[in-house]
């Protein structure tokens, strides 16, 4: 029996109590039908892998890619349910490459994100992938907010991000001229970049290496197989056998899941725990008008507070140009949805019955509130801002929904991460 495969990015075990789980995909435009974009020079049929990797986002390709370069002797597919790759929370993110500066000193999250920061950079500058190191100010605008501000700079120290200091109010306007603030932390270290490109390059080297990528593949089942396939030479060398839901199938000897928004129920496809579950929130962001974005240069956060699981409100930079002000919070009644009404009655019913839900409304009950009020009137959100940037008025920003994920993972006790 091969050696289990540990998980990456996304719950996993094995499937039906036997085999660890998972599979991802690629992106090419498509009809109905489920579509091999490229096939790479391997042995098996297109129809049996050694590992299949369910999930065609940044984790899944990522994943892939590691795979194949540290194995090349392996066969290697990706299934994606959607026509293109990288469609829902690596294409609808902020686009934000963190320094680790937020994190428990010494955790795994800390780690990575400081190792994966300098990574990413190295890997856009060997592809040629363009970003912006235009860095990140966490401002503090109360006089309360000095300690906890003084208390995220020593976290930062000691998670080893870099070129991290210390500001007063007149280096701040040095830096963002039009922002104000009693002290801030500086870290040039912050960059923007477009996730989906860096995400369409891990699947070419996927590609380029013999991997193979399958669209329009919607995972419905994940089984142990009772038999070999008529007229297979291959036996019972591949056992599991993952279902869509248009009746094909693919066959595997090891699954690895990087299923996003629907990791958990991938996972109990799989015969596993489905916790954490997943409870999507949808974060909704306004946009600075093309004539006042001179207003912001780089990254402007607020100081957050450790009671609540999110960022707060900041501002943006994008590579297109665009500055993203935002987000809010709210609950979203699909766990790809993307819009205020998008509705699905299974998710809504995960939701209240599988998740806890409940008790994460009335531990923030006063913020889910104000959270809501913010999404429904525009004046409350710009309010918010002009504490930073005072110039900004109503005038200046448009309503921009539908470009940011369903802010997800809840979870498990409600030990809740979340970050924009």
């Amino acid at each position: 029996m091969v050696p289990a495969l540990r998980y990456l990015g996304s719950v996993c075990g094995r499937a039906r109590g036997i085999f660890p789980g998972g599979f991802s995909a690629a992106h090419t435009p498509a009809s109905g039908k489920s579509r091999l974009l490229c096939q790479g020079g391997r042995r098996a049929s297109t129809s049996s892998f050694d590992i299949v990797i369910i999930g065609g986002g940044i984790v899944g390709l990522a994943s892939a890619r590691a795979l194949i370069l540290r194995h090349p002797a392996l066969s290697i597919g990706v299934l994606e349910k959607e026509k293109n790759l990288a469609v829902h929370q690596t294409g609808h993110n902020s686009g934000v490459i963190h320094s680790g500066i937020y994190y428990k000193p010494e955790s795994l999250k800390a780690k990575l994100c400081v190792q994966g920061a300098a990574l990413i950079y190295e890997y856009c500058n060997q592809k040629g992938i363009s970003y912006k190191q235009c860095g990140k100010l966490i401002v503090a605008v109360e006089q309360e907010e000095i300690p906890r501000l003084q208390a995220l700079y020593e976290r930062g120290l000691q998670n080893g991000v870099q070129g991290l200091r210390l500001i007063q109010q007149e280096d701040i306007k040095k830096k963002e001229p039009y922002c104000r603030g009693l002290m801030a932390i500086d870290c040039p270290y912050t960059g923007i970049v477009d996730y989906r490109q860096v995400a369409f390059s891990f699947a070419k080297d996927f590609q380029e290496a013999g991997g193979s990528v399958l669209t329009n593949f919607e995972v419905e089942d994940i089984e142990m197989a009772r038999e070999s396939p008529s007229r297979s030479k291959d036996g019972m060398k591949y056992p599991i056998v993952i279902r869509n839901t248009k009746g094909e199938e693919v066959r595997c000897q090891y699954v690895v899941t990087c299923a996003g928004l629907y990791s958990d129920r991938i996972s109990e496809l799989s015969g596993c725990n489905p916790n954490p579950r997943i409870v999507p929130f949808r974060g909704d962001y306004l946009v600075l008008k093309p004539e006042k974005r001179y207003l912001v240069k780089g990254n402007i956060y607020p100081v957050p507070d450790s009671r609540f699981p999110f960022l707060g409100v900041h501002f943006t930079p994008r590579m297109d140009g665009n500055i993203w002000l935002g987000p809010n919070a709210i609950l979203a009644f699909k766990r790809e949805g993307y819009r205020p009404f998008d509705f699905s009655a299974r998710d809504i019913m995960d939701i209240i019955i599988k998740s806890g839900l409940i008790k994460l409304v009335f531990q923030n009950f006063s913020y889910g509130v104000n959270e809501m009020y913010k999404a429904c009137f525009l004046s409350a959100t710009v309010k918010h801002l002009q504490k930073f940037i005072p110039e900004i008025t109503i005038s200046d920003v448009l309503r921009f929904r539908s470009k940011y994920i369903p802010i997800s993972q809840l979870m498990k006790s409600l030990s809740i991460t979340l970050k924009s």
